[in-house]
């Protein structure tokens, strides 16, 4: 997403933090993906003072960028040897700059969306989650743009959404991957617009289209209204230890069989 939409960004981040308000968590190590930067890293710091923010920034965001944010948050997060990376690493490589049961908790804000596999990153949040860790994430859902489809000629090359999985879908995909207790959730938010050229500019920047530069909009009844589907889900990372479940049958490490001793 590009700075367009920022407040979009900031909007449904509060929301999902305020959802975390009733979990209880014990953390020390945070996971940001991405990591929009400022917003995050101040909400985080001021939550959670003595964690280390661990971040993956979003696409144009430079080191001072990141630098200056840690400053604005909190001055102790420069010291506390958090690590950042890039989101086009993660993009090429499919892996988190982290080792294994790494993280106690994984924020992800409005990614999933422009993921093609969902479910591989449902798995790297699983191997660097810590036993008892939270997943929390949100994500535009396959009713986004609603209106746009149904429109004969655009003045854009409209795209379908790379997850187009509504919450029932993540839901299902959370406990084949593990993940217990998953609590989705989900929301319309109807965005109004005066001009067409900010719809074309938020339609941009969703992601959901490209603009065409021979083509005059002026002359073309676009829509004044906009649906967003805001999914939310947050789901624990509990037993670990416990292989992969394959035909309904879990397989224990046998490492993991204790011995009653009198």
């Amino acid at each position: 997403m590009t700075q367009p939409i920022r407040w979009l960004q900031d909007e449904i981040a509060d929301r999902m933090l305020q959802k975390l308000d009733i979990v209880k968590l014990k953390v020390q190590d945070i996971l940001l993906i991405p990591d929009f930067s400022g917003k995050h890293l101040y909400s985080f710091a001021k939550r959670f003072p003595g964690a280390r923010i661990h971040s993956v920034a979003e696409q144009g965001s430079s080191s001072f960028d990141l630098w200056r944010s840690k400053v604005s948050a909190n001055w102790r997060t420069l010291f506390r040897n958090g690590k950042t990376s890039a989101i086009a690493s993660y993009l090429n490589t499919g892996k988190f700059d982290l080792p294994d049961n790494s993280v106690d908790l994984v924020f992800s804000n409005l990614l999933l969306q422009d993921l093609a596999d969902p479910k591989h990153f449902l798995q790297e949040c699983w191997r660097v989650l810590r036993e008892g860790g939270l997943i929390a994430f949100s994500y535009l859902g396959p009713d986004t743009g609603k209106e746009l489809r149904s429109m004969g000629t655009t003045p854009f090359q409209l795209k379908n959404l790379l997850n187009p999985w509504d919450m029932h879908d993540m839901g299902d995909a959370l406990m084949g991957e593990r993940f217990s207790d998953p609590v989705m959730d989900m929301e319309y938010l109807m965005l109004d617009y005066e001009k067409p050229a900010l719809l074309l500019a938020d339609i941009e920047a969703l992601k959901m289209g490209i603009p065409s530069t021979n083509f005059a909009y002026e002359t073309t009844e676009l829509p004044t209204k906009l649906t967003l589907e805001v999914v939310y889900g947050h789901a624990w990372a509990i037993g670990k230890h416990l292989a992969k479940a394959q035909d309904s049958v879990a397989y224990i490490d046998i490492n993991q069989i204790g011995r009653k001793t009198r």
